[in-house]
């Protein structure tokens, strides 16, 4: 039985899973869906009531009802890289890829259908309410008139993209940054504004989940450094001087977040938390595809080993109910 790992070529991250793949004998097979047609080839056969599909990449050819796990890691938009791309091709590409991989028994990290689900941030925040999860007063609107009183109640803000993408090509990363305390909200009305009461932190935590294994690590806040800079506000943008280190989890934190992943139906998730003075765990977003490298290299916590062994661990995966009655209820 196969591993497929759905990413990039340069993804460095994926290489420290291989690794621990191959040193167990596990087959893998690597793609970037962005190389379907051309370096990537797929066929799929439905029969007599039966299916028979095979992947191919760089000249090893894969059963599709042979794969025992599939990561969907950071790929590529399908046929990106086609000799003559265009949107219709990627959609082709698209449903002719992931819908013959959604009719296999492989187990997922993540589903598709979760995933796109979870992507979203404010989803997340109610989601995380839900499961017990401290989340600090927040407010997306359009409305400048909203935003004024939001920041006369909550007057240390903070300001953040809702989707943490950029709209430049190529992206890069916007900052979380602090707001002004005379900051005229007029613009809120030319797109959605996500304002966020700011936590005073001590720390920053990165809670990386595999299945039910938790891995947390904390990175203390500068005391020296300027509370308006916005390495100050966004651990992104931190000084490297102070290293990330192994920290444990609070039994409430550690429950909220199983139930979160649970009944979101992730397998992975790289939470954010922000802890403040008195040792409360902030949440502030769970990136289903998140890095772990920095964090591993820091703390020497066995993550990359951790995803392989789920990978490799054999078995179907269990039923889900993607969008159904458990994903709203924890």
């Amino acid at each position: 039985m196969t591993v497929l790992i759905l990413t990039s070529e340069e993804d460095v991250t994926a290489d420290m899973v291989v690794v621990h793949l191959n040193a167990s004998g596990v087959p893998v097979v690597r793609l970037d869906p962005a190389d379907l047609p051309g370096g990537v080839a797929l066929s799929g056969e439905y029969v007599h009531g039966a299916f028979r599909g095979h992947l191919q990449s760089a000249g090893r050819l894969v059963s599709i009802s042979g794969l025992r796990s599939v990561w969907v890691r950071r790929p590529g938009e399908a046929a990106t890289r086609a000799s003559e791309p265009s949107a219709w091709l990627t959609e082709e590409s698209t449903q002719a890829l992931y819908g013959m991989l959604r009719g296999s028994d492989a187990r997922w990290m993540n589903h598709p259908d979760a995933a796109r689900r979870a992507r979203h941030k404010p989803w997340q925040l109610r989601h995380a309410q839900r499961c017990g999860l401290p989340v600090p007063a927040t407010l997306i609107t359009t409305f400048p008139q909203a935003a004024r009183e939001f920041a006369d109640r909550y007057p240390d803000l903070v300001v953040k993209p809702v989707s943490g993408a950029h709209p430049q090509d190529p992206p890069r990363a916007v900052p979380t940054s602090r707001v002004a305390p005379d900051a005229d909200f007029t613009a809120v009305a030319y797109g959605p504004t996500l304002l966020q009461r700011r936590v005073g932190k001590k720390a920053d935590i990165r809670l990386t989940v595999v299945g039910d294994r938790l891995l947390a690590a904390r990175k203390a806040t500068d005391e020296a450094a300027d509370p308006d800079d916005p390495a100050s506000v966004d651990v992104r943008f931190a000084s490297s001087d102070i290293p990330w280190r192994a920290t444990d989890v609070p039994p409430r934190v550690a429950d909220a977040v199983r139930t979160y992943l649970r009944s979101a139906e992730l397998a992975y998730g790289a939470f954010d938390f922000a802890e403040d003075a008195d040792g409360t765990w902030w949440f502030l977003e769970c990136n289903q595809s998140g890095q772990f490298g920095f964090v591993e290299v820091e703390t020497e916590q066995p993550i990359a080993r951790t995803v392989a062994e789920w990978l490799a661990r054999p078995g179907p995966q269990e039923q889900t109910h993607v969008n159904g009655e458990n994903s709203r209820v924890c």
